[in-house]
């Protein structure tokens, strides 16, 4: 997942950030402050103090608060003295949230951790009041009217229309009374959004077993485990999910790990989403539109509720067979081994346990044991080669550099030995630190008349951690999710841009830039250039590869259907909302598998809803993974014609779609691309469901 709107929601625009290079330092001892340095120098994060943060924060603010008179005050209306001033001085304020967040997300040190949040908290407020200024708003109307802008083309313009909306979109045409409700209600859902990720990121359950209830957990992993008293504890995070339900031969190991795993926060975090919905539809209803999905919709490709519901209902349409044999297959699988019994069912948490017995009994393949071919070093060297000859780039690793945490690594991105950008990878679990997969933005870059600035990212991981007697070994999933998230980065890296501001592409268009590497796995020519086991150096064996892609859409019709539930969830979540009947969040997981009508999933005494980061922080966005894979597959047959590590191609695309952000319509970017419109046929072959 990428993050770039993450920390600032407002508008709903794709703002992104500058360094605070052109900031007077507010007070003296702003030179001593690590995260206040010139363009293009990086911080020093491992002197940064909780008191640092703070005065960041400030400093911050009243620089801004400066930039925004200053801008109001002008008597000559210009693009230059409106729209690019205000480029320069709102991502002064981007950077810093997402610098802040981003401390809160992965500080080990506690009072850094609540210094960010705060600082952060503080700037989406001043960022909730810059983008309803009303007279920021007339001076940006005004020059809509002048000559000067009906010159303007290309990106300049959409620049000043985007602008322009996000604007309307944040409340600026509000009254008084309505406008003090809507700073309300944002403040508000910002800090309930916080609450529910410190909620989940902080929840520290263990799963306890016996040896027999690790009955087919691979060595390796229950060593991870293991208690001086000869038991296991397995903690309930990302890491361990898969191993536990693919592998785990006791079925009562696999519900109790479901219970936990699905159970995290819920306490605190289900009163909260409940807020969160109540309010985000008044926040809707008070912009006048019929919900929230509606308001939410109307920045993104989809434009409106109707055109998700019909994207997600004909792929339900294309799945719903297949998934019903997929389930049907494993229930009598599970029945089999349980012969002797009565009343033997599918339950939830078997299905990913007989989807991976079948991996392995019919098509060799076992996924536990491909780790040994997979340590993460060399997963990440070999993903770096493929990606720095496709895309014409240079990664050199920074020694010794100065992060928040000695597991951090830092590298630099060149061009033709050009510096163009910086990122870090910060890779596995730890307590406190957020539990997801992301790739963040820091610094979003631009190519400006004050010289080019280069883009900062992170690549925020919870990967299996590497062990005293082993490195971090990942299975293929994780390998997926690394090549996805690391494609984010090279989204970021690869932004050419005049303003800041136009750096992030549509919400629901983003995710398919990270897809589209996906696909590099399923070439043996490139997997095999990095698998290599880590004890003997033997390459994958291409047999064993080869079971790979032909078990490559086992369960394909279940694995879209439990996509295309979130997308339900999601939508009905936030377009199908009755403040006079709201629907409690647990039975809608039930009327959702209703209406599926292929399985029930939801188990009741479980609140999956409680511990999903989109629900919480990305609303509306689930289908945007669909959506987005439908251009990833449509935009791969292009490589797939030319050669996977044809730089040509690869150039051509980081020109044309990744260094795009809203500069150009995206669509119309694809289709030069491409050579022609797109079309989902690619995409539902790559489903085998054609």
């Amino acid at each position: 997942m990428r993050v770039s709107q993450k920390f600032i929601n407002v508008a709903l625009l794709c703002i992104s950030a500058l360094t605070t290079a052109e900031i007077a330092p507010a007070q003296s001892n702003s030179t001593s402050n690590p995260l206040l340095v010139q363009m293009n120098v990086p911080v020093e994060f491992s002197k940064v103090t909780a008191a640092n943060v703070s005065d960041y924060g400030k400093q911050i603010m009243q620089s801004i608060n400066k930039d925004i008179e200053a801008i109001k005050a002008q008597k000559t209306i210009s693009f230059a003295s409106v729209f690019e001033a205000f480029d320069v001085s709102y991502n002064k304020l981007n950077t810093a949230s997402n610098t802040c967040y981003m401390l809160y997300w992965v500080s080990p040190d506690s009072m850094i951790r609540a210094n960010g949040l705060s600082s952060y908290q503080q700037l989406d407020s001043q960022s909730t009041a810059i983008f309803s200024d009303k007279d920021l708003f007339s001076k940006m109307l005004s020059f809509k009217s002048t000559a000067a802008y009906k010159e303007l083309t290309g990106h300049r313009k959409f620049l000043v229309d985007d602008l322009i909306d996000g604007f309307e979109r944040s409340g600026v045409n509000l009254s008084a009374e309505k406008l003090t409700q809507y700073k309300k209600l944002s403040k508000e859902i910002g800090e309930l959004t916080s609450s529910y990720s410190v909620n989940m990121n902080s929840a520290n359950d263990v799963l306890k077993l016996d040896e027999a209830g690790t009955k087919g957990l691979t060595e390796d992993f229950k060593n991870k485990y293991r208690t001086t008293a000869g038991n296991y504890e397995i903690p309930i995070i990302n890491a361990t999910n898969e191993p536990v339900m693919n592998n785990a031969e006791i079925e009562a190991t696999r519900k109790a790990f479901y219970f936990k795993f699905t159970g995290r926060a819920a306490t605190q975090n289900l009163p909260i989403l409940d807020s969160l919905i109540s309010k985000r539809y008044a926040l809707a209803k008070l912009m006048n539109y019929p919900s929230y999905a509606a308001y939410s919709l109307g920045s993104k490709m989809a434009k409106n509720p109707k055109t998700v519901w019909s994207f997600v209902y004909d792929l339900i349409e294309r799945s719903k067979d297949k998934a019903k044999l997929d389930l049907a297959e494993f229930e009598r699988n599970k029945k089999a081994d349980f012969a002797n019994e009565k009343d033997v069912h599918l339950n939830t948490w078997d299905i990913d346990f007989y989807k991976s017995k079948k991996l392995k009994s019919e098509f060799n393949v076992n996924y536990e044991e491909l780790r040994p071919y997979l340590p993460m070093d060399q997963c990440l060297k070999g993903m770096f080669d493929i990606y720095q000859k496709l895309l014409g780039l240079d990664f050199k690793k920074v020694s010794n550099p100065s992060v928040w945490h000695p597991e951090v690594e830092m590298y630099e991105v060149y061009e033709t030995g050009k510096l163009k950008g910086r990122f870090y990878l910060d890779l596995f679990p730890r307590p406190n630190k957020e539990s997801w997969f992301y790739g963040v933005n820091l610094i979003s870059g631009k190519y400006g008349k004050g010289g080019n600035e280069i883009p900062v990212s992170m690549l925020l991981g919870n990967f299996t951690r590497p062990t005293p007697t082993s490195p971090s070994l990942l299975s293929p999933r994780e390998l997926k999710t690394l090549f996805h998230e690391f494609g984010h980065i090279m989204n970021m890296m690869s932004y050419e841009g005049e303003f800041s501001m136009q750096s992030s592409s549509k919400a629901d268009f983003t995710e398919s830039m990270s897809q589209l590497f996906e696909n590099w796995l399923w070439d043996y020519s490139i997997l095999s250039s990095f698998a290599k086991h880590y004890k003997t150096g033997e390459v994958l064996p291409l047999a064993t590869f080869e079971n790979m892609l032909k078990a490559k859409n086992v369960a394909s019709g279940y694995a879209s259907i439990r996509s295309l539930r979130m997308c339900l969830y999601d939508m009905n979540v936030y377009d199908k909302y009755n403040p006079q009947a709201p629907v409690s969040t647990d039975k809608l997981w039930q009327q959702i598998d209703k209406e599926l009508g292929v399985m029930d999933f939801y188990v009741e005494g479980t609140h999956p809803q409680a511990n999903w980061i989109h629900i919480n922080s990305h609303p509306v966005y689930y289908y945007g993974y669909l959506w987005s894979e439908v251009y990833a597959q449509d935009m791969f047959t292009q490589f797939k014609k030319n050669g996977l590590t044809d730089t040509k191609t690869g150039v051509r695309y980081r020109k044309l779609i990744l260094a795009n952000g809203t500069q150009r319509d995206i669509v119309e970017a694809v289709e030069e691309f491409i050579g022609r419109p797109s079309d989902n046929k690619a995409y539902i072959k790559s489903l085998g469901l054609e």
